[in-house]
């Protein structure tokens, strides 16, 4: 098996647009950007090559954790890479096969800290554990005897572990399924809890919510929907993956449906939820498809999808001028740091490099690309579980969600708004400011000292399509939120801290395409002094997309103030944010509000202005002539 490692550089292959006419990308560029990406993060690991201490910052584990969670993310790219091609991959499997022994050495100072140690180490073993089932023949069988059984000793300290009741659950699982093809102990017990809680929080049509919460990510895609196909294929004699694998497919078939529609012209995944700085991670799941065989969209679609990901990020700066992944969307952006975040953290990246699993005369690798959704038209989709409403133009190659259903959260909780969570509007164009107090894609009650109040722990009214015009509504007991500078790390949820409220506000999203006309329901402010705000979409201001919002004339209260809210310096997309709002000059009132939201590509202002009310303002009509009675709007909503 040749062992001669590539050179250092990034050296790609000239662009095939037969083969793949929307991004150019085949296989060959993928194993390019693997290799190159492998041998970079190797010249920062040690002379035993057990650790890879990457520079930048720290998570809360600390750097022992830090450089276990590169070897293991590097490594599970690395297993795809082998097992897809196991002839030109010796150096591969030659360099991660001496880290595996010298990072489960008990003599080594430098070892690493097992599963039942590190809590951070339960994550990292389950990607050692997937990669080396996929590679058995060429590293787990070929390691000796000693290392073998220095792996078995570290990975059975998994054994009657607890897990948090999320995707965690999956860590467990998948360990304790390779110990038990190997020959060696495993718990059925804790197999059979961790697939009872994965059911447990199943919503849906292929939805996950991770953990109790309304927790709605690419967690969902990259976690709940790969294991199970990876786990099919570690036990595929194992009574309970056959039991599960015709109900497990329909699941991941049912959410590569939404998810395809999630993409957006540019490439670019849907941008909500935490962990972004995994970004092309969000690929995982078209390959994992193709990978389980359990999916129903064509294969030149599902590359389509996940070599735009890929060359959306490289194009961008996401891999540095050092050829490492840093933190941040872009380029580095530490903003994005969350308190798990270490410099090995966006390596789970590595799932987006799924197919190369697959040989090349796979027929994901030898399909012509086919066109996403948002490319072969309009889109329009209701996904119930998340409470998004996905409105895609072919113009601009925009995918928007507006958001009435996920804020990380429970009915009646009062906290800060998660940003990458509680927005009411989400795209695959526009960053969320950071922020959780912000205009952005809100309905807000501004307090006389400056305050905004915050949605979370809303009641989701639900979601419906009347005739082409998409409605999703959501109420909250809003409140303002001081918060707490001790309350606990960064997981996904908004801050607490005590909570002070505010009035009740009811928001009613009509969709058609790039406009959204928002309904607003304000009771119980009197004595508040708050003025209302309505925010548009986040938009940098060196993007060509329009980002604009109106008063709806002649639709209940006055909104008779306006203007851009700006937030300067760096982004993950750029410089400067801003932000669209209009509101009302003084104290508001209980009453009705309304207002015309866009985003959209340049020239469409026009839209705006296209947007009109009739037949005594019961009817409401789209720039493209489509009609709703907002009659039978708030009949449908507001009954509750």
């Amino acid at each position: 098996m040749p062992s001669t490692a590539p050179s250092r550089a990034l050296i790609l292959p000239a662009p095939d647009r037969e083969l793949s006419p929307f991004t150019g990308l085949t296989r060959e560029h993928w194993c390019a950007y693997a290799d190159f990406l492998l041998r970079s993060a190797h010249r920062f690991g040690t002379g035993d090559h057990a650790n890879i201490h990457l520079p930048g910052a720290n998570s809360s584990y600390g750097p022992r954790s830090d450089s276990l969670e590169a070897f293991a993310r590097t490594f599970l790219l690395a297993s795809f890479r082998i097992a897809g091609d196991p002839n030109s991959t010796g150096w591969i499997a030659e360099w991660y096969a001496a880290g595996l022994d010298a990072g489960t050495d008990p003599a080594n100072p430098d070892r690493w800290p097992t599963p039942g140690e590190l809590d951070q180490a339960k994550v990292e073993a389950a990607s050692l554990a997937v990669g080396l089932s996929l590679t058995r023949d060429v590293l787990w069988d070929k390691l000796p005897q000693r290392v073998q059984e220095q792996l078995i000793a570290w990975f059975e300290t998994v054994i009657g572990e607890q897990y948090p009741p999320i995707n965690w659950v999956w860590f467990q699982i998948v360990v304790e399924t390779f110990l038990a093809s190997v020959g060696e102990r495993s718990s059925d017990a804790d197999i059979d809890a961790g697939l009872a809680i994965h059911d447990s929080l199943y919503r849906g049509h292929g939805w996950f919510a991770d953990g109790p919460e309304r927790a709605y990510d690419h967690y969902v895609g990259w976690a709940f929907q790969v294991y199970p196909q990876l786990w099919a294929l570690m036990a595929p004699g194992d009574p309970r993956v056959q039991q599960r694998k015709k109900a497990d497919g329909e699941r991941l078939a049912d959410f590569l449906d939404d998810a395809a529609c999630l993409v957006g012209g540019n490439g670019a995944p849907l941008i909500q939820g935490r962990s972004l700085i995994y970004r092309f991670a969000a690929a995982a799941p078209f390959w994992a498809g193709e990978l389980a065989g359990h999916t129903r969209l064509s294969p030149g679609l599902a590359r389509r999808a996940a070599s735009g990901m890929l060359g959306y990020f490289a194009r961008r700066g996401a891999i540095t001028g050092d050829g490492l992944l840093s933190i941040g969307w872009h380029g580095e952006f530490p903003g994005m740091k969350q308190s798990y975040s270490g410099a090995g953290s966006p390596y789970w990246a590595a799932k987006g490099f799924l197919g190369l699993a697959l040989p090349a005369d796979h027929r994901v690798w030898t399909a012509v690309e086919e066109p996403l959704p948002v490319e072969a038209g309009d889109t329009q989709r209701l996904i119930a579980a998340p409470g998004w409403q996905v409105d895609g133009t072919v113009a601009d190659g925009v995918v928007r969600v507006r958001n009435h259903g996920t804020d990380h959260a429970n009915p009646g909780v009062a906290a800060a708004d998660s940003p990458l969570y509680a927005r009411l509007g989400y795209s695959t164009h526009t960053f969320p400011d950071l922020e959780p107090e912000s205009l952005d894609n809100a309905v807000v009650l501004e307090d006389p000292e400056g305050r905004l109040t915050h949605r979370t722990g809303f009641e989701f009214l639900g979601q419906k399509d009347f005739g082409g015009v998409l409605a999703g509504a959501s109420r909250a007991a809003t409140n303002w939120i001081t918060v707490d500078p001790d309350g606990g790390p960064d997981h996904g949820s908004g801050a607490t801290g005590t909570a002070t409220a505010g009035p009740e506000v009811t928001v009613v999203s009509l969709t058609r395409g790039a406009v959204e006309v928002r309904l607003v329901r304000l009771r119980g402010t009197a004595g508040s002094g708050a003025r209302l705000r309505i925010g548009g979409w986040p938009v940098d201001a060196a993007s060509p997309l329009t980002s604009d919002i109106r008063s709806l004339a002649s639709w209940g209260s006055p909104l008779d103030d306006a203007g851009t809210w700006q937030r300067e310096g760096p982004h993950p997309m750029g410089e400067c944010l801003g932000v669209p709002w209009i509101g009302t000059s003084g104290p508001a009132d209980d009453g009705d509000y309304a207002a015309v939201v866009l985003l959209a590509g340049e020239g469409a202002l026009a839209a705006l202005d296209a947007v009109r009310l009739s037949d005594g303002v019961r009817r409401l009509e789209f720039p493209d002539g489509t009609a709703v009675d907002l009659g039978t709007v708030w009949a449908e909503f507001t009954a509750h």
